[in-house]
């Protein structure tokens, strides 16, 4: 065996023997360390996207214990403040980012609308139709996101992926289950196109989100996001008065609120880093784990009925992830798509 390196000749330097050639079409050993190591740097983002998808869905459990306690405004205020509050030291620690005049009112509109209308939508959506026909229509979001996407060009619409984005929203069907199909108020259309309208405005965000991502750092356009819609979250919270009196929460609550602040600003980073690095549709797709891990951990933590369709809808999610993920393996970075 050759005891140098290999050098651009496919022979060893140093000592070593003629015949230790690579040969032609024969892939090297460090050719796959280097394969594989892409497809690790690959997985990441989708590892972020998953990641975000889970703390969604434990976000809406610890949403659903405190909200008792205060009332809607008043909770996404406190949670997109406590999730500034844990992105700011971050912020200051990589340095300071330099955006464009142009860039800041974007960037800024596009937080206000992830963080405070869609909120605003959901909530106004709920008051009319139950929460799991809610989440149903809310899990049309990576499918907008597809459509969007390949309308702007950001990515291909192939079948394999779009059967993959159906897939989960049939998976989180049979994860809810009769929730779905349960009456609500005599004015449903009205709150069934809200929920839709709140899900279309994170697909067009998820979507528009990539230019500025790849100008500037990931956490200095998630702290601009999340501070303009703290600003926009005030001015609603102040028309629940809660600038009248400090807040009231049990113990347990006061967790589940810190809970929820610095889950979001975890998550939201790993959401914009993971749409830097890949499509749209790759990560918003994952919100189909929120429903599931809400359902689960809701069953767990808060004695909630669990549906026997879970396990159905679980795998039928995750086929549905496999499938939009898939792709041929590449011969090479250099040529993977």
């Amino acid at each position: 065996m050759a005891t140098g390196p290999v050098t651009a000749g496919g022979t060893t330097s140093g000592r070593g023997h003629a015949n230790d050639e690579v040969s032609v079409g024969h892939t090297p050993e460090v050719g796959a360390s280097t394969v594989w190591r892409w497809r690790l740097a690959a997985g990441l983002p989708s590892a972020a996207a998953a990641a975000t998808g889970i703390l969604v869905g434990a976000g809406i459990v610890a949403t659903r214990f405190v909200i008792a306690q205060t009332s809607p405004a008043s909770l996404a205020l406190l949670r997109y403040t406590i999730g500034f509050g844990c992105l700011l030291p971050l912020v200051v620690l990589a340095g300071r980012a330099r955006f464009a005049p142009r860039d800041l009112v974007p960037i800024a509109f596009l937080g206000i609308v992830q963080f405070g209308v869609l909120i605003a939508l959901m909530n106004f959506g709920l008051q009319f139709i139950p929460s799991g026909r809610a989440a149903l229509i809310f899990a049309t979001f990576p499918l907008l996101t597809l459509l969007l996407a390949a309308a702007l060009g950001q990515e291909p619409l192939t079948a394999t992926k779009t059967l993959g984005v159906v897939l989960t929203i049939v998976g989180v069907a049979c994860a809810i289950g009769e929730k779905a199909l349960e009456s609500g108020r005599a004015e449903e259309w009205l709150g069934e196109l809200a929920v839709f309208a709140s899900a279309l405005c994170g697909a067009a965000c998820s979507v528009l989100y990539r230019p500025y991502l790849r100008r500037y750092p990931t956490l200095a356009v998630s702290a601009l996001a999340m501070l303009a819609s703290v600003g926009f979250l005030a001015v609603l919270a102040a028309g629940e008065r809660f600038f009248r009196a400090w807040p009231h929460f049990t113990a347990e609550g006061w967790f589940a609120v810190i809970f929820i602040g610095v889950s979001s600003g975890v998550g939201y980073s790993l959401w914009l880093w993971a749409l830097r690095h890949t499509t749209p549709t790759r990560v918003t797709i994952f919100l189909a784990l929120s429903p599931i891990t809400a359902a689960g951990s809701g069953a767990w933590l808060l004695g909630e009925e669990l549906s026997p369709m879970l396990v159905l809808g679980l795998a039928g999610t995750v086929l549905g992830l496999c499938l939009a993920h898939w792709q041929h393996s590449p011969s090479s970075p250099s040529t993977a798509a």
